[in-house]
């Protein structure tokens, strides 16, 4: 319980700042490789102009999944219950999107630094990088689980077919 109460707060804290800056850099990340998209193949680029709202919605839909879905495996462990996860990413949703309009309204000339950084993203290699990241986590997360899974396959399978099972005499007291 040690561990959990001081690693809880630091996982929480560090996904916070992760949704809420992919929430705020989404867009413009998303316009500049949608610009790009349409120099190169003009009928995709009007497509996904058209449906602007939809891409930016999936490309944080991503982020927050990979944030909901690996935080309660770390903070809570395998032996999590069905409604504790869903509490843990309803709070980290929440989180997300209050403090982020409360951030608008009230620390204004911190959020025009921090949006001036989104300027960034105008670069279509970079911008095509950054909205990458909870793809490739979702990719990096899925092989290590299953790499995971393989490895105690290989061993149940070895202990099985390998190891003969040795009769040991327990010293008598």
């Amino acid at each position: 319980m040690g561990k959990a109460a001081f690693v809880t707060p630091m996982y929480l804290s560090v996904a916070w700042t992760l949704m809420v800056s992919y929430q705020l850099f989404t867009e413009t990340a998303v316009s500049s490789v949608v610009i790009q998209v349409n120099s190169l193949m003009p009928s995709i680029g009007i497509w996904l102009s058209s449906r602007m709202d939809l891409v930016i919605f999936v490309y944080s839909f991503a982020w927050v999944f990979v944030l909901s879905s690996a935080l309660p495996s770390l903070i809570l462990g395998k032996e999590r219950g069905v409604l504790v996860q869903f509490f843990v990413c309803l709070t980290l949703t929440f989180l997300a999107f209050a403090l982020s309009d409360a951030l608008k309204s009230y620390a204004g000339d911190f959020m025009n630094q921090l949006l001036g950084l989104s300027s960034l993203f105008s670069s279509p290699v970079l911008a095509s990088l950054y909205l990458s990241i909870p793809f490739i986590t979702l990719v990096g997360l899925d092989l290590r689980c299953r790499k995971k899974a393989n490895a105690t396959k290989d061993l149940k399978t070895f202990i099985e077919t390998d190891v003969e099972p040795v009769e040991v005499e327990l010293p008598k007291k």
